[in-house]
């Protein structure tokens, strides 16, 4: 696979993630060697979820790292003590 083909592939994975049902901005996606990296903090398991089937899809055939990370939106369980 040449390395435009990669990039066209990648150039693509960020339009889809920034458009449609996922309208995801806070996934960095970096091109390390021949590994593709996804990082970042995501709202929902649901949603990480979703990323992660469109990267299979669209660099399918790519070394696939990810770290993306689900952020807590639970309230806290007990009050907090100000002193």
């Amino acid at each position: 696979m040449s390395s435009g083909d990669a990039e066209y592939r990648i150039a693509r994975f960020r339009d889809r993630l920034m458009g449609g049902e996922v309208a995801e901005l806070g996934v960095r996606i970096e091109v390390r060697g021949s590994v593709v990296l996804l990082t970042g903090t995501i709202p929902t398991a649901d949603h990480r979820e979703e990323i992660l089937r469109i990267a299979e899809t669209e660099l399918a055939g790519l070394s696939l790292h990810t770290d993306l990370m689900v952020a807590c939106a639970d309230p806290p369980d007990r009050s907090e003590e100000l002193r």
